[in-house]
């Protein structure tokens, strides 16, 4: 099959190519971002471009069986660019898709269009709110989704848990230093919440069970994320035993770190995002029933065993990780006032 992945340079779209190529797929990516080139198969097709270029996309889009729409404007971009990438980018895909009869359609959302929910696990039928730009832009783009579908494109949304892997940086490469480096982890709250994370190889396979699939029934929305995992305790004390640096989880108060977090978000001096923070100390999962039963997918890869590759992974690459800061998942964050912190932890 021809497969066209939006977002082609990012995290996800990097290990889903190789996916793709695996399964003997012809693959195009598009993204603004560079590439780089050495990391994907010489056949795939490496294009620079915008989603929101109609005339371009047009092209593209003509020319495949499958798109696989993952490009975004990540939380730490602005509200304008969020909105105008995630919303307005996705319908010009979308519509275009429909125009030209695209086979399938694989919409990655985020399970952030759940926001702060008061129960758990959060089934797909529950209530969308997203908390913050991103939130807000993902529930949008999935109206859109569902509008589509309506008028006969095939449309399958994914909303995966936060993924991590190899070659993913970002919010957990600062996570990776201070383990690294021997600190006090600061987990807000006990620390007794569980938090489903995702390994994005998971994550790939689910998309490519979706857009295989044979009958109708993915034509429809679905969560992923790990099946085994703990609480915030047991897993990220599970990758720091692992470690073997003398870091260790600390448990810190809810009523202080929460609004220092919120007012150091305010001005600029922290990479931690409200949803970030304000879901750290709560219960934060889903079922994956629905995608195990109708895909036929299940995760290989458990809570610890993620967060250890991914680990292990930073550590065997970090001499060659570019120094440059951004707001993506493929490079490193600047710690801003965290890195202050961090000296007396």
């Amino acid at each position: 099959m021809k497969v066209l992945i939006t977002g082609g340079a990012g995290f996800f779209g990097l290990h889903m190519t190789r996916k793709c190529v695996a399964e003997g797929d012809a693959v195009t990516l598009l993204d603004i971002a560079e590439y780089h080139a050495g990391e994907y198969d010489p056949q795939v097709t490496l294009v620079r471009g915008d989603v929101r270029d109609t005339a371009k996309m047009s092209d593209l889009i003509a020319a495949t069986d499958v798109v696989i729409h993952a490009a975004a404007a990540l939380p730490l971009e602005s509200k304008k660019e969020i909105f105008s990438t995630n919303v307005d980018g996705t319908r010009n895909v979308l519509d275009l898709a429909l125009k030209h009869h695209t086979k399938r359609f694989v919409f990655i959302s985020s399970t952030a269009v759940y926001g702060v929910p008061d129960h758990h696990p959060l089934y797909e039928t529950d209530e969308r709110i997203g908390v913050g730009p991103y939130g807000e832009s993902k529930i949008a783009a999935e109206v859109h989704c569902e509008e589509v579908r309506a008028q006969g494109l095939y449309v399958t949304v994914i909303r995966p848990k936060t993924f991590i892997g190899t070659h993913r940086l970002g919010v957990f490469q600062i996570l990776y230093n201070w383990i690294e480096e021997g600190h006090k982890i600061p987990v807000i709250g006990n620390g007794k919440n569980r938090y489903q994370l995702l390994e994005v190889d998971d994550l790939c396979d689910a998309v490519f069970k979706a857009y295989r699939h044979p009958g109708a029934e993915a034509n429809d929305v679905f969560n992923v994320g790990c099946a085994e995992f703990r609480t915030i305790n047991e897993d990220v004390g599970a990758l720091c035993e692992h470690a073997k640096s003398g870091a260790r989880v600390m448990h810190t108060p809810v009523w202080l770190v929460i609004p220092a977090l919120q007012l150091f978000e305010a001005l600029n001096l922290s990479p931690l995002y409200k949803w970030v923070y304000g879901t750290a100390h709560k219960d934060s999962f889903v079922s994956i029933e629905k995608a195990q039963k109708v895909l036929g997918w299940q995760p290989r890869y458990s809570e610890s065993e993620a967060l250890i590759r991914s680990y292990r992974w930073y550590l065997d690459n970090k001499g060659t990780i570019a120094k440059e800061t951004g707001t993506s998942h493929r490079v490193a964050w600047k710690q801003g006032i965290l890195a202050l912190f961090k000296r007396f932890l």
